[in-house]
């Protein structure tokens, strides 16, 4: 009797793990198949694809999250994932460097290199940055943290992301109060402008590395500095190639990435999307889908935003043509694609039900603020911070300095919730 039992069980797990290999399968074939069709038709919407996915493998191999790096600081003590971050813009800056000078070799004279994310500084990068900050925290993660755990299952995820499209919205609805009243009066500050290339990539290392320098400080003050050990020395190269790939595979997806892995292949892909086309962002794409659902289906036409076709970030977007031909549909859905792909091949993919109801009415909050944050500011995380820093913009840093207080706020209201 016990022998039948044991037998079942072990049927049973057999066909568990084929029913996963199938879906495996299915989802990187699905993947290869959109590659294969986006080719044929427009060569950038191919290559789109391509970063999309890798963003979304990135992110969730890596669970890089900017939420965590600014929530874990007052929730937990804990500035580990902050320094990964400050490395990784610390590449980026770089990188930036290297593309920026080639299209405006003398920034003294007042002319931006192309896509760069500098943007006017001034009230609206605060606002925007409190509101975000204090978003990503209620909600449990930032837009693009939000947009990875929608692949690999999470439903509280799918409601934030609602939330974001909603805050989008009303960023659009009170973009030109914002233009009118404030931003179009306002400075941009481009570093390069006033202290060259080399000084302004120097001040924004030395604050960087400032940055990891007071996080280890924080961690330090009330208790011991975190070890440096080296870990488990590495396994000797496999000598076949079944077992050669086998090891390569379990590097990938056999287990997480460290977040400083994450962080600095997240700054290198931003610098070849850079080469190819702009920095990365999510949200200007993002408030595409916001004015396709609030036009389209509920007849709610946001007006024309003033000033926004002449910036250059994650602008706020209205009134564009089919979903089809914008290209920020195949990045940010190649994220969350490569996400979930990356998920099943870990075993990491699992449909994730909050446990209990009121996260549905947090997640929704937070993500409406996120999204206001993110539309007056122009970008999130990504966008107005992980790429107009390395951009050399003063507005970078204005918006991650705000993001701080909100983050705090956030941490301080969960605390009593929870």
């Amino acid at each position: 009797m016990g022998t039948n039992v044991e037998a079942q069980k072990a049927a049973g797990q057999s066909q568990l793990v084929s029913g996963r290999s199938a879906l495996r399968i299915v989802a990187v074939g699905a993947v290869l198949a959109m590659l294969a069709i986006l080719a044929a038709v427009d060569s950038r919407l191919a290559i789109m694809w391509l970063f999309g996915l890798a963003f979304g493998v990135i992110l969730q191999r890596s669970r890089l999250c900017f939420a965590s790096g600014f929530r874990d600081i007052f929730l937990m003590n804990d500035a580990g994932t902050m320094r990964a971050i400050a490395i990784g813009i610390g590449i980026a800056t770089l990188g930036f460097w290297l593309v920026m000078q080639t299209m405006v070799a003398d920034p003294g004279s007042g002319a931006l290199p192309a896509a760069v994310h500098v943007i006017p500084i001034g009230l609206h990068l605060v606002v925007g940055g409190v509101a975000f900050g204090f978003g990503m925290v209620i909600a449990g993660g930032c837009v693009s943290g939000t947009m990875y755990r929608i692949g690999e299952g999470y439903v509280a995820s799918w409601v934030a992301m609602g939330g974001i499209l909603v805050g989008l919205y009303l960023a659009a609805r009170t973009w030109n109060w914002w233009w009118t009243n404030h931003i179009s009066n306002m400075p941009s500050v481009f570093l390069p402008k006033w202290l060259g290339y080399g000084g302004a990539v120097g001040l924004t290392l030395l604050a960087l590395a400032g940055i990891v320098l007071l996080s280890y400080w924080w961690e330090y003050r009330t208790g011991p500095m975190p070890s440096f050990a080296l870990g488990k020395q590495a396994e000797p190269p496999a000598m076949e190639l079944g077992a050669k790939l086998r090891q390569v595979y379990g590097l990938v997806f056999g287990k997480g990435w460290p977040i400083a892995v994450g962080a600095i292949a997240l700054a290198v892909l931003n610098v070849f999307f850079y080469i190819f086309d702009r920095p990365l962002g999510v949200t200007g794409e993002l408030s595409i889908w916001s004015d396709r659902i609030a036009s389209g289906l509920l007849r709610l036409q946001a007006p024309a935003l003033l000033g926004a076709e002449g910036l250059s970030g994650c602008n706020l977007t209205v009134g564009m043509g089919s979903w089809w031909t914008s290209e920020g549909l195949f990045l940010d859905g190649g994220l969350i694609i490569g996400a979930m792909v990356a998920a099943l091949l870990a075993n990491e993919f699992k449909v994730r039900v909050p446990p209990v109801k009121r996260r549905y009415v947090q997640s929704a909050i937070g993500g409406v603020f996120m999204g206001y944050g993110a539309g007056i500011a122009v970008g999130c995380t990504i966008g107005a911070f992980f790429s107009a820093i390395p951009s050399l913009g003063l507005n970078g840093w204005i918006f991650a300095l705000s993001l701080l207080p909100g983050a705090y706020l956030g941490v301080r209201v969960i605390k009593r919730i929870q």
